[in-house]
């Protein structure tokens, strides 16, 4: 069996497991899980011999990725996604409502990505892949890596909560102007800043609010969490509401609106925005962002 793929390890400052330092450097194995797959199947040898999960890298090695001859070919997804921001070491573009940004379905926005994007020109293009994730229902702005080094220093930038988010939701009932909520999500420390932007009187819920958001930490579902506790639910969300407040049929009403952060490459302040979705503008004829 012959390799699909190989790769020489450049001179690295920090050596690194494995199924770090690979990910987005092999096409057929782009992302971490689908590398630690790969890895766990004796599919990677680095030098020749057969790589765990525990290798580590320390630069110069020699890796190979061998694909045996039955393995299906992929398909590829067309599906048309909005480009927000384009060069040749990152992207963005927008979510839709209704599809996942990555997993185990067909229909994901990491599946469509190659065929929206323009293939970088750097030594180290990869397929594209994102570096964070959206809820299945939530609209917005999804950052993507498409060289092996910006999908590692970008992960990173997330990691070191460098990236600013806004978000912005639609919430029930009478609240508090602006805060902090720092209630625990499983266990962990979590903290986000609200701020109401406009209210609006509601026949059925009495008050609904468009609310600025800004996530201090990445705990899952966490704004959703966050504001359900506080007693103020996302309009729309059917997991975090009260029975008598679910709202069917529309979606959920909350939106990755921004991002800001410095290129880690050319070094220049990026912001990227996209615009409130349309059910949001209905709600707030005033308030269009």
């Amino acid at each position: 069996m012959h390799p699909t793929e190989t790769h020489i390890v450049p001179i690295i400052s920090t050596p690194q497991r494995l199924q770090e330092y690979g990910v987005g450097i092999f096409e057929v194995a782009p992302t971490k899980s689908a590398l630690k797959k790969a890895i766990k199947k004796n599919y990677v040898r680095v030098n020749g011999a057969i790589a765990t999960t525990a290798t580590m890298i320390a630069g110069g090695e020699h890796i190979s990725f061998y694909i045996p001859k039955d393995a299906k070919t992929k398909k590829r997804l067309h599906l048309p996604l909005k480009v927000l921001f384009e060069d040749d070491y990152i992207a963005a573009i927008h979510k839709p409502a209704g599809i996942g940004v990555s997993g185990n379905r067909f229909k994901t926005i990491a599946n469509a990505l190659p065929q929206n994007l323009k293939p970088s020109s750097l030594s180290d293009a990869t397929i594209p892949q994102p570096v964070h994730r959206l809820d299945y229902a939530t609209t917005g702005i999804v950052l993507v890596g498409k060289t092996s080094s910006s999908i590692r220093v970008l992960n990173k930038m997330f990691e070191d909560k460098t990236i600013v988010k806004t978000y912005y939701a639609v919430t029930i009932g009478e609240m508090e102007n602006h805060g902090t909520i720092t209630s625990e999500i499983d266990g962990k420390p979590s903290e986000s800043d609200y701020q109401i932007m406009e209210s609006v009187a509601s026949e059925r819920f009495g008050t609904l609010n468009l609310v600025e958001l800004h996530p201090k930490t990445g705990r899952r579902h966490q704004l959703r969490k966050h504001l359900f506790g506080l007693g103020h639910p996302i309009l729309g969300d059917k997991e975090y509401s009260k029975e008598e407040l679910i709202l069917k049929g529309k979606g959920l009403y909350l939106h990755a609106h921004s991002l800001e952060f410095e290129h880690p490459f050319t070094k220049k302040i990026i912001q990227i925005t996209d615009e409130l979705p349309e059910k949001f503008r209905m709600i707030f004829h005033d308030k269009l962002i």
